[in-house]
Protein backbone atom coordinates (compact mmCIF):
# COMPACT_ATOMS: atom_id res chain seq x y z
CA UNK A 1 0.00 0.00 0.00
CA UNK A 2 1.13 3.87 -0.40
CA UNK A 3 -0.15 6.70 0.32
CA UNK A 4 -0.05 8.32 -2.88
CA UNK A 5 -2.29 11.16 -3.75
CA UNK A 6 -3.31 12.01 -0.26
CA UNK A 7 -1.65 15.29 0.61
CA UNK A 8 -2.03 16.51 4.20
CA UNK A 9 -2.42 19.99 2.74
CA UNK A 10 -5.84 19.22 2.66
CA UNK A 11 -6.27 20.09 6.11
CA UNK A 12 -5.70 23.72 5.68
CA UNK A 13 -9.38 24.28 5.11
CA UNK A 14 -9.66 23.98 8.57
CA UNK A 15 -9.06 26.25 11.39
CA UNK A 16 -6.18 24.70 12.39
CA UNK A 17 -1.94 24.60 12.26
CA UNK A 18 -0.59 24.25 9.00
CA UNK A 19 -0.12 20.37 9.11
CA UNK A 20 3.56 20.57 7.73
CA UNK A 21 4.58 21.65 10.96
CA UNK A 22 2.61 18.77 12.85
CA UNK A 23 5.14 16.09 13.84
CA UNK A 24 3.18 13.75 15.95
CA UNK A 25 -0.79 12.72 16.20
CA UNK A 26 -1.90 11.91 19.66
CA UNK A 27 -5.23 10.47 20.07
CA UNK A 28 -7.83 10.28 22.79
CA UNK A 29 -9.68 6.44 22.61
CA UNK A 30 -6.99 5.50 20.27
CA UNK A 31 -8.58 2.18 20.30
CA UNK A 32 -12.25 2.68 18.65
CA UNK A 33 -12.25 1.28 15.40
CA UNK A 34 -12.62 4.89 13.37
CA UNK A 35 -9.99 6.35 15.41
CA UNK A 36 -7.72 3.39 14.90
CA UNK A 37 -8.28 3.68 11.17
CA UNK A 38 -6.77 7.32 11.79
CA UNK A 39 -3.94 6.30 13.51
CA UNK A 40 -2.95 3.53 11.09
CA UNK A 41 -2.81 6.84 8.15
CA UNK A 42 -1.10 8.81 10.04
CA UNK A 43 1.41 6.52 10.75
CA UNK A 44 1.35 5.60 7.25
CA UNK A 45 2.28 9.05 6.41
CA UNK A 46 5.23 8.91 8.54
CA UNK A 47 4.08 11.05 11.69
CA UNK A 48 4.79 9.74 14.90
CA UNK A 49 1.28 8.24 16.63
CA UNK A 50 0.60 7.74 20.07
CA UNK A 51 -2.72 7.36 21.65
CA UNK A 52 -4.83 6.63 24.76
CA UNK A 53 -7.65 4.68 25.53
CA UNK A 54 -9.34 2.69 28.52
CA UNK A 55 -8.92 -0.62 27.91
CA UNK A 56 -6.69 -2.87 26.53
CA UNK A 57 -8.48 -4.61 23.34
CA UNK A 58 -7.49 -6.97 20.28
CA UNK A 59 -7.25 -3.57 18.35
CA UNK A 60 -4.86 -1.92 20.52
CA UNK A 61 -2.93 -4.99 20.62
CA UNK A 62 -2.65 -5.05 16.90
CA UNK A 63 -1.65 -1.38 16.67
CA UNK A 64 1.25 -1.90 19.64
CA UNK A 65 2.72 -3.96 17.49
CA UNK A 66 2.82 -2.06 14.55
CA UNK A 67 4.73 0.39 16.70
CA UNK A 68 1.70 2.73 17.79
CA UNK A 69 2.45 2.95 21.59
CA UNK A 70 -0.92 3.15 23.62
CA UNK A 71 -1.62 3.62 27.32
CA UNK A 72 -4.83 2.95 29.33
CA UNK A 73 -4.62 4.87 32.55
CA UNK A 74 -4.32 8.44 32.94
CA UNK A 75 -0.82 9.58 32.71
CA UNK A 76 0.82 12.71 32.15
CA UNK A 77 4.20 11.26 31.46
CA UNK A 78 2.91 9.59 28.27
CA UNK A 79 1.10 12.43 27.09
CA UNK A 80 2.40 15.06 24.76
CA UNK A 81 4.38 17.69 26.68
CA UNK A 82 3.61 21.43 26.46
CA UNK A 83 6.63 22.28 24.71
CA UNK A 84 5.10 19.97 22.00
CA UNK A 85 1.95 22.17 21.53
CA UNK A 86 2.63 23.56 18.21
CA UNK A 87 3.60 20.17 16.43
CA UNK A 88 1.28 18.07 18.07
CA UNK A 89 -2.32 17.11 16.58
CA UNK A 90 -5.09 15.58 19.41
CA UNK A 91 -8.05 13.71 17.94
CA UNK A 92 -10.66 13.01 20.16
CA UNK A 93 -13.57 10.59 19.50
CA UNK A 94 -16.66 12.07 21.52
CA UNK A 95 -17.31 9.01 23.27
CA UNK A 96 -14.23 10.66 25.49
CA UNK A 97 -16.09 12.58 27.88
CA UNK A 98 -14.97 16.16 28.79
CA UNK A 99 -14.08 15.60 32.19
CA UNK A 100 -11.73 12.93 31.37
CA UNK A 101 -8.04 14.40 32.91
CA UNK A 102 -5.94 13.84 29.92
CA UNK A 103 -8.79 16.24 27.64
CA UNK A 104 -9.11 19.51 30.51
CA UNK A 105 -5.22 19.18 30.51
CA UNK A 106 -4.97 19.78 26.79
CA UNK A 107 -7.47 21.61 26.55
CA UNK A 108 -6.19 24.24 29.32
CA UNK A 109 -3.25 23.89 27.82
CA UNK A 110 -4.77 24.88 24.38
CA UNK A 111 -3.53 21.43 22.38
CA UNK A 112 -5.10 21.84 19.31
CA UNK A 113 -8.19 19.21 19.52
CA UNK A 114 -9.79 18.19 16.70
CA UNK A 115 -12.86 15.27 16.72
CA UNK A 116 -12.58 12.23 14.92
CA UNK A 117 -15.42 13.36 12.39
CA UNK A 118 -13.62 16.33 11.22
CA UNK A 119 -10.46 14.75 10.67
CA UNK A 120 -12.21 11.98 8.42
CA UNK A 121 -14.05 14.78 6.58
CA UNK A 122 -10.83 16.51 5.85
CA UNK A 123 -9.17 13.88 4.43
CA UNK A 124 -12.14 13.33 2.00
CA UNK A 125 -11.75 16.88 1.10
CA UNK A 126 -10.17 16.69 -2.48
CA UNK A 127 -11.52 12.61 -3.20
CA UNK A 128 -14.39 10.83 -4.40
CA UNK A 129 -15.68 10.38 -1.41
CA UNK A 130 -18.55 7.55 -1.15
CA UNK A 131 -20.13 7.67 2.05
CA UNK A 132 -21.82 4.59 3.30
CA UNK A 133 -24.80 5.48 6.03
CA UNK A 134 -27.16 4.00 8.04
CA UNK A 135 -28.51 2.78 11.38
CA UNK A 136 -27.34 -0.67 11.00
CA UNK A 137 -25.53 -2.11 7.95
CA UNK A 138 -23.14 0.58 7.01
CA UNK A 139 -20.10 -1.52 8.39
CA UNK A 140 -20.97 -4.11 5.62
CA UNK A 141 -21.52 -2.35 2.48
CA UNK A 142 -18.55 -0.17 3.34
CA UNK A 143 -16.54 -2.81 3.30
CA UNK A 144 -17.80 -5.01 0.54
CA UNK A 145 -17.72 -1.70 -1.45
CA UNK A 146 -14.02 -1.38 -0.54
CA UNK A 147 -13.25 -4.67 -1.29
CA UNK A 148 -14.97 -4.77 -5.05
CA UNK A 149 -13.12 -1.43 -5.92
CA UNK A 150 -9.87 -2.65 -4.10
CA UNK A 151 -9.98 -6.11 -6.05
CA UNK A 152 -10.48 -4.61 -9.72
CA UNK A 153 -8.88 -2.30 -11.87
CA UNK A 154 -10.68 0.99 -9.89
CA UNK A 155 -8.61 0.80 -6.59
CA UNK A 156 -9.32 3.06 -4.05
CA UNK A 157 -9.01 3.87 -0.14
CA UNK A 158 -11.05 3.05 2.30
CA UNK A 159 -11.59 3.93 5.89
CA UNK A 160 -13.79 1.18 7.43
CA UNK A 161 -15.83 0.77 10.84
CA UNK A 162 -14.68 -2.86 11.66
CA UNK A 163 -12.07 -5.18 10.63
CA UNK A 164 -11.66 -6.89 7.48
CA UNK A 165 -11.31 -10.26 6.91
CA UNK A 166 -9.24 -10.25 3.59
CA UNK A 167 -7.07 -7.41 4.57
CA UNK A 168 -6.91 -7.71 8.55
CA UNK A 169 -7.36 -4.23 8.81
CA UNK A 170 -9.92 -1.09 8.44
CA UNK A 171 -7.62 1.49 6.58
CA UNK A 172 -7.20 0.58 3.07
CA UNK A 173 -4.63 3.15 0.84
CA UNK A 174 -4.78 2.98 -2.81
CA UNK A 175 -1.60 1.15 -4.84
CA UNK A 176 -2.27 3.56 -7.87
CA UNK A 177 -3.52 7.24 -8.07
CA UNK A 178 -7.07 6.35 -7.74
CA UNK A 179 -9.20 9.30 -6.55
CA UNK A 180 -11.40 7.12 -4.88
CA UNK A 181 -11.94 7.25 -1.30
CA UNK A 182 -14.75 4.49 0.60
CA UNK A 183 -15.73 6.14 4.40
CA UNK A 184 -18.11 5.01 6.74
CA UNK A 185 -20.32 8.04 7.39
CA UNK A 186 -21.70 7.39 11.27
CA UNK A 187 -24.41 9.03 12.14
CA UNK A 188 -23.57 9.13 16.48
CA UNK A 189 -23.02 12.37 17.34
CA UNK A 190 -23.88 13.63 14.44
CA UNK A 191 -20.43 13.11 12.69
CA UNK A 192 -21.44 11.81 9.29
CA UNK A 193 -22.26 15.45 8.52
CA UNK A 194 -18.77 16.35 8.12
CA UNK A 195 -18.64 14.51 4.46
CA UNK A 196 -19.60 15.81 1.14
CA UNK A 197 -19.52 13.28 -0.87
CA UNK A 198 -19.94 12.50 -4.79
CA UNK A 199 -22.27 9.09 -3.59
CA UNK A 200 -23.97 8.39 -0.31
CA UNK A 201 -25.83 5.19 1.05
CA UNK A 202 -28.29 4.83 3.23
CA UNK A 203 -28.83 1.29 4.54
CA UNK A 204 -31.53 1.58 6.89
CA UNK A 205 -33.06 4.76 8.88
CA UNK A 206 -34.44 3.28 12.34
CA UNK A 207 -34.38 5.10 15.51
CA UNK A 208 -30.84 5.20 16.93
CA UNK A 209 -28.80 7.36 19.07
CA UNK A 210 -31.95 8.95 20.97
CA UNK A 211 -29.79 9.99 23.30
CA UNK A 212 -28.12 12.66 20.76
CA UNK A 213 -30.85 13.51 18.61
CA UNK A 214 -33.90 13.02 21.19
CA UNK A 215 -36.70 11.80 18.60
CA UNK A 216 -36.48 10.41 15.57
CA UNK A 217 -37.96 12.98 13.61
CA UNK A 218 -34.39 14.51 14.31
CA UNK A 219 -32.64 11.77 13.55
CA UNK A 220 -34.47 11.78 10.20
CA UNK A 221 -33.75 15.40 9.48
CA UNK A 222 -30.21 14.76 10.16
CA UNK A 223 -30.11 12.14 7.48
CA UNK A 224 -31.93 14.58 5.13
CA UNK A 225 -29.13 17.16 5.70
CA UNK A 226 -26.72 14.34 5.04
CA UNK A 227 -28.10 13.97 2.01
CA UNK A 228 -27.96 17.64 0.47
CA UNK A 229 -24.76 17.47 1.30
CA UNK A 230 -24.06 15.07 -1.37
CA UNK A 231 -21.88 17.08 -4.53
CA UNK A 232 -24.09 18.59 -7.34
CA UNK A 233 -24.21 15.39 -10.43
CA UNK A 234 -24.12 12.90 -7.23
CA UNK A 235 -25.86 10.16 -6.60
CA UNK A 236 -27.99 8.49 -3.53
CA UNK A 237 -28.09 4.59 -3.43
CA UNK A 238 -31.21 3.64 -0.40
CA UNK A 239 -32.43 0.75 0.38
CA UNK A 240 -35.65 0.29 -0.86
CA UNK A 241 -38.13 1.10 2.37
CA UNK A 242 -36.58 3.81 4.13
CA UNK A 243 -39.37 5.56 5.36
CA UNK A 244 -38.51 9.75 3.90
CA UNK A 245 -38.51 11.45 0.81
CA UNK A 246 -35.41 12.80 0.25
CA UNK A 247 -36.34 13.74 -3.65
CA UNK A 248 -36.40 17.41 -2.62
CA UNK A 249 -32.94 17.40 -3.41
CA UNK A 250 -33.10 18.14 -7.29
CA UNK A 251 -29.19 18.14 -8.14
CA UNK A 252 -28.77 14.75 -7.53
CA UNK A 253 -29.68 11.07 -9.02
CA UNK A 254 -31.69 8.79 -7.15
CA UNK A 255 -31.80 5.05 -7.09
CA UNK A 256 -32.98 2.52 -4.24
CA UNK A 257 -31.88 -1.18 -3.96
CA UNK A 258 -33.17 -4.60 -2.20
CA UNK A 259 -32.89 -8.09 -2.26
CA UNK A 260 -36.28 -8.71 -2.03
CA UNK A 261 -38.76 -6.72 -4.60
CA UNK A 262 -38.61 -4.68 -7.19
CA UNK A 263 -35.84 -1.84 -6.92
CA UNK A 264 -33.03 -0.46 -9.64
CA UNK A 265 -30.78 -2.59 -8.32
CA UNK A 266 -31.85 -5.82 -7.49
CA UNK A 267 -31.25 -9.03 -6.55
CA UNK A 268 -33.16 -12.05 -8.16
CA UNK A 269 -33.08 -16.23 -8.40
CA UNK A 270 -31.31 -15.69 -4.56
CA UNK A 271 -31.01 -19.74 -3.57
CA UNK A 272 -28.77 -21.39 -0.62
CA UNK A 273 -26.39 -24.03 -2.30
CA UNK A 274 -23.54 -25.94 -0.16
CA UNK A 275 -23.29 -22.83 2.20
CA UNK A 276 -23.28 -20.56 -0.61
CA UNK A 277 -26.04 -17.70 -1.72
CA UNK A 278 -26.61 -17.60 -5.27
CA UNK A 279 -28.27 -14.58 -7.26
CA UNK A 280 -27.74 -12.34 -10.16
CA UNK A 281 -27.77 -8.21 -9.55
CA UNK A 282 -30.41 -6.62 -12.03
CA UNK A 283 -29.28 -2.64 -12.41
CA UNK A 284 -29.85 0.60 -14.64
CA UNK A 285 -26.00 -0.15 -15.07
CA UNK A 286 -25.74 -3.98 -16.57
CA UNK A 287 -26.84 -7.51 -15.17
CA UNK A 288 -24.61 -9.69 -12.88
CA UNK A 289 -25.59 -12.99 -13.32
CA UNK A 290 -24.05 -16.03 -11.59
CA UNK A 291 -22.78 -14.33 -8.24
CA UNK A 292 -21.31 -16.46 -5.57
CA UNK A 293 -21.25 -15.22 -2.41
CA UNK A 294 -20.23 -17.27 0.78
CA UNK A 295 -20.71 -15.05 3.46
CA UNK A 296 -23.39 -16.28 5.16
CA UNK A 297 -26.60 -14.03 6.22
CA UNK A 298 -29.67 -13.11 3.91
CA UNK A 299 -29.01 -9.65 5.08
CA UNK A 300 -25.76 -9.50 3.10
CA UNK A 301 -27.04 -10.13 0.09
CA UNK A 302 -28.72 -6.98 0.08
CA UNK A 303 -25.89 -5.16 1.51
CA UNK A 304 -23.65 -6.92 -1.36
CA UNK A 305 -26.55 -5.58 -3.72
CA UNK A 306 -25.55 -2.19 -2.28
CA UNK A 307 -22.10 -2.68 -2.73
CA UNK A 308 -22.05 -4.38 -6.21
CA UNK A 309 -24.11 -0.75 -7.10
CA UNK A 310 -21.79 1.75 -6.17
CA UNK A 311 -18.67 -1.15 -7.62
CA UNK A 312 -20.94 -0.71 -10.92
CA UNK A 313 -21.06 3.08 -10.95
CA UNK A 314 -18.04 3.63 -10.45
CA UNK A 315 -16.34 1.45 -13.57
CA UNK A 316 -15.95 -1.41 -11.85
CA UNK A 317 -16.67 -4.32 -14.58
CA UNK A 318 -19.26 -7.40 -14.23
CA UNK A 319 -16.64 -9.55 -15.12
CA UNK A 320 -14.10 -8.81 -11.86
CA UNK A 321 -17.49 -8.57 -9.50
CA UNK A 322 -18.03 -11.73 -10.50
CA UNK A 323 -14.31 -13.29 -10.22
CA UNK A 324 -13.48 -11.07 -6.54
CA UNK A 325 -17.22 -11.73 -4.83
CA UNK A 326 -16.80 -15.56 -4.19
CA UNK A 327 -13.29 -14.21 -2.21
CA UNK A 328 -15.17 -12.03 0.06
CA UNK A 329 -14.37 -12.92 3.86
CA UNK A 330 -16.36 -10.37 5.60
CA UNK A 331 -15.77 -8.19 8.60
CA UNK A 332 -14.95 -9.29 12.25
CA UNK A 333 -18.19 -9.31 14.58
CA UNK A 334 -20.35 -9.35 11.55
CA UNK A 335 -22.37 -12.73 11.09
CA UNK A 336 -18.33 -14.05 12.43
CA UNK A 337 -18.44 -17.46 12.68
CA UNK A 338 -15.77 -18.16 15.09
CA UNK A 339 -15.86 -21.78 15.84
CA UNK A 340 -17.44 -24.82 12.74
CA UNK A 341 -16.99 -28.13 15.00
CA UNK A 342 -18.44 -31.47 14.15
CA UNK A 343 -21.84 -30.83 15.75
CA UNK A 344 -21.46 -26.99 17.05
CA UNK A 345 -21.22 -23.67 15.38
CA UNK A 346 -20.41 -20.74 16.95
CA UNK A 347 -21.04 -17.29 15.27
CA UNK A 348 -20.19 -13.69 16.46
CA UNK A 349 -22.38 -10.24 15.48
CA UNK A 350 -21.88 -6.87 16.92
CA UNK A 351 -25.68 -6.70 16.70
CA UNK A 352 -26.89 -4.26 18.82
CA UNK A 353 -29.88 -2.60 17.76
CA UNK A 354 -33.28 -4.48 17.92
CA UNK A 355 -33.52 -5.00 13.72
CA UNK A 356 -29.68 -5.78 13.96
CA UNK A 357 -30.47 -8.68 15.99
CA UNK A 358 -33.61 -9.99 14.11
CA UNK A 359 -31.88 -10.07 11.50
CA UNK A 360 -29.08 -11.89 12.34
CA UNK A 361 -30.87 -13.86 14.20
CA UNK A 362 -33.64 -14.90 11.05
CA UNK A 363 -30.36 -15.54 9.21
CA UNK A 364 -29.22 -17.92 11.21
CA UNK A 365 -32.58 -19.62 10.95
CA UNK A 366 -32.48 -19.56 7.40
CA UNK A 367 -28.65 -21.03 7.16
CA UNK A 368 -29.29 -23.89 9.73
CA UNK A 369 -33.16 -24.56 9.88
CA UNK A 370 -34.46 -26.73 12.21
CA UNK A 371 -31.36 -26.29 14.51
CA UNK A 372 -31.20 -25.02 18.15
CA UNK A 373 -30.08 -21.05 18.74
CA UNK A 374 -28.72 -20.27 22.02
CA UNK A 375 -27.81 -16.23 22.05
CA UNK A 376 -25.76 -14.53 24.66
CA UNK A 377 -26.79 -10.50 24.13
CA UNK A 378 -25.42 -7.70 25.90
CA UNK A 379 -26.92 -4.28 25.92
CA UNK A 380 -25.19 -1.24 24.61
CA UNK A 381 -26.30 1.66 26.81
CA UNK A 382 -28.16 2.02 29.30
CA UNK A 383 -30.44 5.04 26.86
CA UNK A 384 -30.29 2.63 24.32
CA UNK A 385 -31.86 0.06 26.17
CA UNK A 386 -34.32 2.68 28.00
CA UNK A 387 -35.46 3.25 24.61
CA UNK A 388 -35.89 -0.03 22.87
CA UNK A 389 -36.46 -2.84 25.68
CA UNK A 390 -39.43 -3.75 23.98
CA UNK A 391 -38.21 -4.48 20.63
CA UNK A 392 -35.09 -6.15 22.12
CA UNK A 393 -37.17 -8.97 24.01
CA UNK A 394 -39.31 -9.40 20.90
CA UNK A 395 -36.16 -9.83 18.94
CA UNK A 396 -34.34 -12.25 21.69
CA UNK A 397 -37.38 -14.18 21.82
CA UNK A 398 -36.45 -15.54 18.28
CA UNK A 399 -34.10 -17.57 20.13
CA UNK A 400 -34.85 -20.41 22.02
CA UNK A 401 -32.44 -20.07 24.29
CA UNK A 402 -30.99 -16.52 25.45
CA UNK A 403 -28.31 -14.84 28.23
CA UNK A 404 -28.97 -11.39 28.93
CA UNK A 405 -26.09 -9.73 30.24
CA UNK A 406 -25.38 -6.85 32.04
CA UNK A 407 -25.73 -3.06 30.38
CA UNK A 408 -21.95 -2.36 29.26
CA UNK A 409 -22.44 1.63 29.73
CA UNK A 410 -19.69 2.92 27.43
CA UNK A 411 -20.16 7.08 28.20
CA UNK A 412 -23.01 6.84 29.97
CA UNK A 413 -23.96 6.93 33.83
CA UNK A 414 -26.54 4.68 34.86
CA UNK A 415 -30.56 4.83 34.79
CA UNK A 416 -32.36 3.67 37.39
CA UNK A 417 -34.58 0.55 36.59
CA UNK A 418 -32.64 0.19 33.64
CA UNK A 419 -30.68 -2.71 33.60
CA UNK A 420 -30.85 -6.71 32.12
CA UNK A 421 -33.98 -7.29 33.88
CA UNK A 422 -35.68 -4.65 32.02
CA UNK A 423 -35.13 -6.81 28.96
CA UNK A 424 -35.98 -10.20 30.58
CA UNK A 425 -39.09 -8.69 31.96
CA UNK A 426 -40.55 -8.26 28.98
CA UNK A 427 -39.23 -11.31 27.10
CA UNK A 428 -42.42 -14.76 26.41
CA UNK A 429 -38.65 -17.08 26.25
CA UNK A 430 -39.20 -19.71 28.74
CA UNK A 431 -35.24 -20.82 28.59
CA UNK A 432 -33.85 -17.23 29.63
CA UNK A 433 -30.87 -16.18 32.19
CA UNK A 434 -29.49 -13.30 33.73
CA UNK A 435 -26.13 -13.02 33.89
CA UNK A 436 -22.33 -11.42 33.80
CA UNK A 437 -19.02 -11.49 32.22
CA UNK A 438 -17.21 -13.24 34.96
CA UNK A 439 -19.59 -16.10 34.64
CA UNK A 440 -17.81 -17.26 31.39
CA UNK A 441 -17.45 -19.41 29.64
CA UNK A 442 -18.46 -22.09 32.95
CA UNK A 443 -22.07 -21.06 32.37
CA UNK A 444 -22.04 -23.03 29.02
CA UNK A 445 -21.90 -26.18 31.01
CA UNK A 446 -25.78 -25.84 31.77
CA UNK A 447 -26.51 -26.10 27.89
CA UNK A 448 -26.23 -28.44 25.20
CA UNK A 449 -24.46 -25.99 22.61
CA UNK A 450 -25.90 -26.65 18.88
CA UNK A 451 -25.94 -22.89 17.05
CA UNK A 452 -24.25 -20.37 19.35
CA UNK A 453 -24.65 -16.66 19.43
CA UNK A 454 -22.57 -13.66 20.88
CA UNK A 455 -24.31 -10.18 20.17
CA UNK A 456 -23.63 -7.27 21.04
CA UNK A 457 -20.95 -3.78 20.90
CA UNK A 458 -19.83 -3.41 24.37
CA UNK A 459 -16.83 -5.79 25.78
CA UNK A 460 -18.66 -9.29 24.76
CA UNK A 461 -15.71 -9.38 21.69
CA UNK A 462 -13.58 -10.11 25.11
CA UNK A 463 -15.38 -13.56 25.53
CA UNK A 464 -15.30 -14.66 22.49
CA UNK A 465 -11.85 -16.23 22.19
CA UNK A 466 -12.64 -18.20 25.72
CA UNK A 467 -16.18 -19.39 24.22
CA UNK A 468 -14.06 -20.53 21.49
CA UNK A 469 -11.23 -22.52 23.30
CA UNK A 470 -13.99 -23.82 25.41
CA UNK A 471 -16.19 -25.36 22.53
CA UNK A 472 -12.87 -27.04 21.19
CA UNK A 473 -12.66 -28.61 24.42
CA UNK A 474 -15.83 -30.00 24.36
CA UNK A 475 -15.87 -31.52 21.37
CA UNK A 476 -12.10 -32.79 21.65
CA UNK A 477 -13.06 -34.56 25.10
Amino acid sequence: MSIVNFPLSIFNYMAMVELENIKQVYLLGIGGIGMSALARYFSFAGMQVSGYDKTPSPLTDELITEGIPVHFSADTDLMPKVSERESTLVIFTPAVPESFGEMKMLRENQFNLVKRSEVLGALSRGKKCLAVAGTHGKTSVTTMTAYLLKESHVDCCAFMGGISRNYGTNLLLPDNHSDLMVAEADEFDRSFLRLFPEMAVITWMDPDHLDIYGTAENLVDAFATFTGQINKGGVLLYRKGVAVDFSWNKEISYYCYSATGDADFRAENVVVEEGAYHFDVISPFGTVKGIRLHYPGLMNVENMTAAIALALMNGVTPIEILASIPGYRGVERRFDIRYKGRQVVYIDDYGHHPRELEATIKSVRHLYPGRKITGIFQPHLFTRTRDFADGFAESLDLLDEALVMEIYPAREEPIEGVDAGLILGKMKLKSKRRCSAADFPAILDDYKIDILLTLGAGDIDRLVNPIVDYLKEKEDA
